[in-house]
């Protein structure tokens, strides 16, 4: 996540950079609010793809997939 909290910054300060680049008369909530809304965007999408490896490597996935077949005892079984 250290690495991302790093990509995200970097993003804000472009997004914010490019803002600025186009428009002389902005205030400074624009600025805020364009440095907010990168940066945010791409620390939920580090934490959602980290929940999605961390899912995928705690066996839940495989627990999701089950079918009743899969759960049902069978006579033969005990």
């Amino acid at each position: 996540m250290r690495w991302m909290s790093l990509a995200a910054i970097l993003a804000a300060a472009a997004a914010v950079y490019f803002v600025t680049r186009g428009d002389d008369g902005l205030h400074i909530h624009m600025i805020i609010a364009t440095a907010l809304g990168a940066g945010l965007s791409v620390m939920l999408g580090a934490a959602l793809m980290s929940l999605t490896f961390l899912s995928s490597g705690s066996g839940h996935d495989e627990e999701a997939h089950r079918t009743a077949d899969d759960t049902i005892i069978k006579d033969d079984e005990f």
